[in-house]
C-alpha cells in the first residue's frame, strides 16, 4: 500500500502550511480585535477579506470542489490532508479559502442539481466568495435527526411556492453577506413515500415573510466567525416555482447527496483541531512546573499525549480510507465508512480537547486559548449532519443484515 501524497497534493500542502504560518495564525488575534470594534458583531473583520484575497492569489481557493469547472478539481483523497490543515484554525482558514460550511455543501448542491439560471445567480457569486449562504433544514418542533419529520410547508400557488415554517440552528444566517437560503420543506406531506414528500427551494434572504428571529448560542458562543446559527421564520414567503432545486419530491435525496461529502469534510477538519490541541498540550507541558517537575515529566500528562497521538493516527487512516472509497466506488459504496468516521472522529477529538483543556487549567476554559471554542465546535459535530446514534443505528443494521 502506498501512503504517500501525490505531487499535486504535496504541492498544495506545502503552500497551505506556509499560508497558515504566514497569514492565518497571526490573523487570529487581529480578527478578534477587529470584530470588537465593528458596528455589528456579525460583520466580517477586514482581515478576513485580506486572507481571502491572499488565498485566491495563491491558488488556495475552492479546494473542496472535485468538479474542475467550478473548483480545484481535487479528489476526496487529495482534499483530505488540506482540509485537515485548515481545521487547525477552523474559524478562519476554511472561510479564507472559500471552503467553509455551509457554503461548501450549498455550492455542491447547486453545481450538481441547479439549473443554469440558478448557477448563474447564486453559484457563481458563492464560488467567487462574494456572498454567503445557509441551509435551512433543522426544526425546533420535531426530532430533526429524522429528516422525514420536518413540518415546513412548501405549497404551490400558480407560478409561486409559498413557504411556511420555523427553522433553527441555521448556520451562517446571521452574517449580513448571507444572501440565499436553501430551504427543505414538504411539497407533498401526505405522499405515500415519506422520502418523496420533501423538496428544496431557493429563498433569497430579503424575501418578504423571511425573518431572522434570533441568534442561537452553542455552549454560550454565538460563533461570529461562521456567521452564527439563527432561528428563522418563514411566514408565507413567496418565491417563483423556478426556484425549485431539481424536482418536486427530490429534497430528501438531495439532502443525502449533500451530507455525504459534508460529513467527511467535518471529520477532516476535526483531525486538524486535534493536531492543534496536541501541539498546545506539548507546549504547555514543557513550559509549566508542578510539584517540583515539569508537567511533561508527569506520567498522566505523558499518557494523555501518547493516547492523543495514537488516536489521531488511527482516525486519519480511517478518514483517508473513506476518502479513497468515495473516489473509487462512490458515496453509496463508502456508506459504512462515512458513518464510521462520523461516529468515531467527533467523539475522539472531544476527548483529546477535554484533556488539553485540563492540562491548561483555568487557561483552558478561557478566551486566551482556542481550546474552549474548539471543544464547543467538536462537541456540536456529534449532533450536526446526523447525531451519532442515528449513524450507529444505520451502521449496525447494515452489519446485522449480513447474518439475517
Amino acid at each position: 500500500m502506498d501512503f504517500a501524497f501525490d505531487a499535486r497534493t504535496e504541492e498544495l500542502r506545502t503552500k497551505l502550511l506556509a499560508f497558515m504560518d504566514e497569514y492565518v495564525y497571526p490573523a487570529e488575534p487581529v480578527a478578534e480585535e477587529q470584530r470588537a470594534a465593528l458596528a455589528s458583531p456579525w460583520d466580517t473583520p477586514a482581515v478576513v477579506e485580506e486572507l481571502k484575497a491572499e488565498a485566491r492569489e495563491q491558488g488556495l481557493w475552492n479546494l473542496f470542489l472535485p468538479d474542475a469547472e467550478y473548483g480545484a478539481g481535487l479528489t476526496n483523497l487529495q482534499y483530505a490532508p488540506l482540509a485537515e490543515i485548515t481545521g487547525r484554525s477552523p474559524h478562519l482558514a476554511p472561510t479564507a479559502t472559500n471552503c467553509a460550511a455551509p457554503d461548501t455543501g450549498n455550492m455542491e448542491v447547486l453545481a450538481q442539481f441547479g439549473d443554469e439560471r440558478q448557477k448563474k445567480q447564486w453559484l457563481e457569486p458563492l464560488l467567487a466568495g462574494e456572498i454567503r449562504s445557509a441551509f435551512a433544514m433543522t426544526e425546533p418542533e420535531v426530532a430533526s435527526s429524522d429528516a422525514t419529520n420536518i413540518t415546513t410547508h412548501i405549497e404551490r400557488e400558480g407560478d409561486e411556492y409559498v413557504i411556511t415554517g420555523r427553522k433553527w440552528y441555521i448556520s451562517g444566517a446571521m452574517n449580513p453577506d448571507c444572501k440565499i437560503f436553501i430551504v427543505m420543506g414538504k411539497t407533498d406531506p401526505d405522499g405515500a413515500d415519506i422520502r418523496r414528500q420533501q423538496s428544496m427551494v431557493l429563498v433569497p434572504r430579503d424575501t418578504p415573510g423571511v425573518t431572522i428571529k434570533r441568534a442561537m448560542q452553542v455552549f454560550g458562543y454565538e460563533d461570529h466567525s461562521h456567521g452564527g446559527h439563527a432561528e428563522v421564520i418563514f411566514d408565507h414567503a413567496r418565491v417563483p416555482v423556478s426556484n425549485l432545486i431539481g424536482e418536486e419530491g427530490g429534497g430528501f435525496a438531495i439532502a443525502q447527496a449533500r451530507l455525504g461529502p459534508g460529513r467527511i469534510h467535518h471529520c477532516m477538519r476535526l483531525i486538524g483541531m486535534a493536531e492543534r490541541a496536541i501541539e498546545l498540550m506539548c507546549r504547555r507541558a514543557v513550559s509549566r512546573t508542578a510539584f517540583g517537575k515539569a508537567l511533561a515529566q508527569q506520567g498522566v500528562v505523558q499518557n494523555w499525549i501518547a493516547d492523543a497521538r495514537v488516536t489521531v493516527e488511527q482516525l486519519r487512516l480511517l478518514v483517508l480510507k473513506t476518502a479513497w472509497l468515495m473516489d473509487t466506488v462512490g458515496n453509496r459504496g463508502a456508506h459504512t465508512e462515512i458513518q464510521a468516521i462520523k461516529i468515531a472522529t467527533p467523539r475522539a477529538v472531544v476527548g483529546i480537547l477535554d484533556r488539553a483543556i485540563q492540562l491548561h487549567g483555568a487557561g483552558g476554559v478561557s478566551q486566551d486559548f482556542p481550546l474552549a471554542e474548539l471543544y464547543a465546535s467538536a462537541r456540536t459535530l456529534m449532533l450536526a449532519d446526523g447525531p451519532d446514534e442515528v449513524h450507529q443505528r444505520s451502521l449496525a443494521r447494515r452489519e446485522l443484515k449480513k447474518y439475517i
